[in-house]
């Protein structure tokens, strides 16, 4: 089947389905090579990059609509997730759908509620369907290289502010890192999503003084530097450390 036929068919089931004018699209971190990256998918009709992304049940909570849509579309779940904004501008998505009839479901305008999630990159082993052609990791600092569609890299830039605002004050690492890591790790991780370089010492201290880690009877050796000793999350400490925040770097 075609891709313009299966749009229009998707089209006529979704006026069933689905509650007009409310969207949602999901900006899913990973991290990996010191790279902070998000999940896209490359749609054969356009050939161009969205979110993994869906619509509100017409017998749906919001957030039970999230995580459905992360499990349909990137094959992803219980994982960390959180609602971050919401995109409303005038004929954000129309002009991608210029080529179709203005009954298009896909044409309407679309309020998209937006929420981010937190994954291990290695874990994550999303399939295309049969509207999409393939699934790839974007570099968020190289999101220019990328036919971008709508407006889903104004909504990846917000969510990665509102992750820099947010790892102010709560604990990260959880979903992003391997099950053991290192302290090196786990600094090159905060500074990569904050953009600036830490203090070694002072990040030491104050990611040791959350109490949120455990240390292990472990070395990560190989490669040119001296062994480091590894770590893994506590995980009643981080939950807590979650709910009650922690001070700001």
């Amino acid at each position: 089947m075609s891709p313009d036929k299966q749009i229009l068919e998707k089209s006529v089931a979704s006026y069933e389905l689905y509650l007009p004018h409310i969207s949602i699209d999901t900006v899913i971190f990973g991290f990996s090579e010191n790279e902070l990256k998000v999940l896209a998918i490359k749609m054969k009709f356009n050939q161009q990059w969205f979110l993994p992304g869906g619509y509100l049940k017409k017998k749906e909570n919001i957030d039970d609509a999230a995580v459905r849509i992360l499990s349909e579309r990137a094959g992803v779940s219980d994982i960390f997730l959180e609602e971050f904004a919401v995109f409303g501008k005038y004929g954000r998505s129309e002009d991608s759908f210029a080529d179709y009839e203005d009954g298009l479901w896909h044409k309407q305008r679309f309020v998209s509620i937006g929420y981010y999630a937190l994954v291990n990159y290695h874990t994550v082993s999303p399939k295309a369907d049969e509207m999409s052609e393939e699934f790839d990791w974007l570099d968020v600092n190289n999101l220019d290289r990328y036919p971008i569609t709508m407006d889903h890299k104004e909504i990846i830039q917000k969510a990665l502010l509102t992750l820099r605002e947010r790892i102010t004050y709560k604990p990260i690492g959880y979903n992003l890192l391997p099950e053991k890591f290192t302290m090196t790790e786990v600094q090159k991780l905060y500074e990569t999503i904050l953009g600036r370089d830490l203090n070694r010492g002072n990040f030491y201290r104050k990611i040791k003084n959350m109490g949120i880690l455990t240390k292990l009877n472990e070395l990560r050796k190989g490669g040119a530097h001296k062994a480091q000793e590894l770590y893994s999350f506590d995980r009643e400490n981080y939950e807590k450390a979650l709910q009650d925040g922690v001070n700001s770097w």
